[in-house]
């Protein structure tokens, strides 16, 4: 059966996540039934990462198996078609080997999380951004966001729920970027790893908006990163804000 990898974006608003789940509406399940009206008996797909009720995609990166052995173009297109009116879209589609798996070959996963700090609720990007009011420091986060960088024990930063059979996981980055505004103020914290623990880079963005807020400090950071206890953590950040914003690969199946 041919393998096909599709990088796919999606409003994550009026879904339950990624993962199927029955009586929910979840990107993976209006993506297999896209796919079930072009082939009968496709298997289920897998997707590099599993996202949250909330949480959007720009760079999703997913898999079938199919029979027919379609033109990329055409496969993408059908899909789109199909996809209609649920806010998902393949943006890109390639043929890749048939040991290629989207979620173990990947190297590395790139999201952002966008806060816009200012006292008006934001209208345009109502359900994209986490709105918050009180002033922040990006300074400061960005120096309590450097003592996470690097291989940890993250137990402090990973949901209960969490199914990783380890919370050591190394983190490459984790960058605060402010981004000018004609009303308040943008600030994106991305974060770059191989693989992420389930809450990690809410459970990070929540807890350096404390520190940026003047709640916390950098030090109050390192603390919490050595209790290893969840309950040392700071609040979570809501999920609007996170965007999976693209998958790396040694090659990069849609070049």
């Amino acid at each position: 059966m041919p393998r096909y990898a599709f990088r796919i974006e999606y409003d994550g608003t009026p879904f339950s996540g990624w993962q199927r789940q029955a009586g929910q509406p979840t990107v993976q399940g209006a993506l297999e039934a896209a796919l079930a009206r072009l082939e009968r008996g496709v298997p289920a797909v897998a997707a590099a990462g599993r996202t949250d009720a909330g949480v959007h995609a720009t760079g999703q990166v997913a898999q079938a198996d199919m029979s027919r052995d379609w033109e990329p173009f055409r496969l993408s297109e059908a899909l789109n078609y199909h996809l209609k009116p649920a806010p998902v879209a393949v943006t890109a589609c390639a043929r890749v080997p048939d040991d290629w798996h989207a979620r173990f070959s990947a190297t590395r996963r790139h999201y952002t999380y966008r806060i816009v700090r200012r006292r008006a609720p934001p209208v345009h990007e109502r359900g994209l951004v986490w709105h918050v009011r009180v002033p922040l420091d990006p300074a400061a986060m960005q120096a309590a966001a450097d003592r996470l960088v690097g291989r940890h024990d993250f137990t402090t930063f990973r949901s209960v729920q969490c199914q990783s059979p380890s919370p050591v996981k190394t983190l490459d980055r984790l960058e605060v970027e402010t981004i000018p505004r004609a009303v308040g103020q943008e600030i994106r914290i991305h974060a770059a790893a191989r693989s992420f623990l389930h809450n990690q880079v809410r459970s990070f963005v929540g807890t350096l908006e404390r520190v940026g807020a003047g709640a916390w400090s950098a030090d109050d950071v390192s603390t919490a990163l050595k209790a290893r206890d969840r309950a040392a953590c700071g609040p979570v950040a809501p999920p609007q804000g996170l965007c999976l914003m693209h998958v790396r690969y040694p090659a990069d199946p849609f070049d």
